[in-house]
């Protein structure tokens, strides 16, 4: 890895991690340019800020999952080349159940320059320490659609507290929302704002 990204989970000791690009369990359907190693990468400001979100997390009885940390440049060429592909149906009901693949760019799912790329951005939700089940939110990730905005209508009362609680705890500890996907938090301030690494995750 590049001296300025590290392993979130050396970092904040008890976080959990499923490096959705690493594996086949993700929208394009396989595992992703630059996702050598399923493991959760972001700068040292991040794994601090994360740490301290996992404490206040804790106090609420729960604990933290992260989906995604930093993202190689070359996971996001990924990404527009799957866009610009005939559709399988293979993931589609799934993660973009109402668009076509070419709207994951123009309605703002995926982005030629991710934030993700600057090391300090992270997708993550909430589990319930006493049981370790996921807190339900109204919606897994990546789910391209109306109903992840943090806006949205159609979910259940038990799913809007735990979004609420989730962007209450991130943002208490300097993050960011991204309101068209409940799970996607950028660090206020980051290291490295104008920096977009492609270095593989290994």
């Amino acid at each position: 890895m590049d001296e300025k990204l590290v392993f979130v989970d050396e970092f904040v000791p008890g976080i959990r991690w499923d490096a959705k690009y690493a594996t086949w369990d993700n929208f394009t359907g396989r595992p992703v340019d630059g996702y050598v190693a399923n493991r959760v990468v972001g700068t040292r400001a991040l794994c601090a800020a994360l740490a301290e979100a996992q404490h206040e997390a804790a106090s609420l009885g729960y604990g933290l999952l992260l989906w995604d940390g930093y993202r190689p440049q070359r996971a996001v060429d990924c990404f527009l080349r799957w866009s610009e592909q005939a559709e399988d149906g293979r993931t589609k009901l799934r993660h973009y159940p109402n668009i076509e693949r070419p709207e994951i760019l123009e309605r703002g799912y995926v982005a030629a320059r991710s934030g993700h790329s600057r090391g300090s951005t992270v997708d993550l939700t909430l589990y319930h320490l006493a049981t370790g089940d996921l807190a339900p939110m109204g919606g897994g990730h990546d789910l391209m659609d109306r109903i992840s905005h943090h806006d949205a209508g159609g979910i259940t009362p038990v799913e809007a507290r735990g979004r609420q609680h989730l962007r209450a705890i991130m943002e208490h500890c300097g993050f960011r929302r991204y309101n068209r996907e409940w799970w996607h938090y950028t660090l206020n301030d980051e290291p490295f704002p104008d920096t977009y690494f492609d270095v593989p995750i290994r």
